[in-house]
């Protein structure tokens, strides 16, 4: 998804809110970087659209605060066998 780097970014924040979406999924959905997306929601959307950025960042650091849980499930899962 080239082009309109403010139109991609509001669009990644938009799929982001809207599915809780983490910062891979969205990458992989939308066939950028996960580098990509985050310099485009950390630093290219609080330029244009602060109140989509405030929305986006609420999401983004739950999801932060349960990567170390979700990490040790997906341990779990693979060890285990699911």
């Amino acid at each position: 998804m080239k082009g309109n780097i403010e139109e991609r970014a509001c669009s990644l924040a938009l799929y982001i809110i809207e599915n809780k979406a983490t910062v891979r999924s969205a990458a992989q959905k939308f066939g950028i970087s996960k580098s990509t997306v985050h310099k485009d929601l950390s630093e290219r959307l609080p330029a244009f659209n602060r109140p989509l950025y405030e929305q986006v960042k609420r999401v983004l650091d739950v999801n932060k605060a349960q990567r170390h849980i979700r990490g040790g499930i997906a341990t779990r899962k693979k060890y285990k066998g699911r």
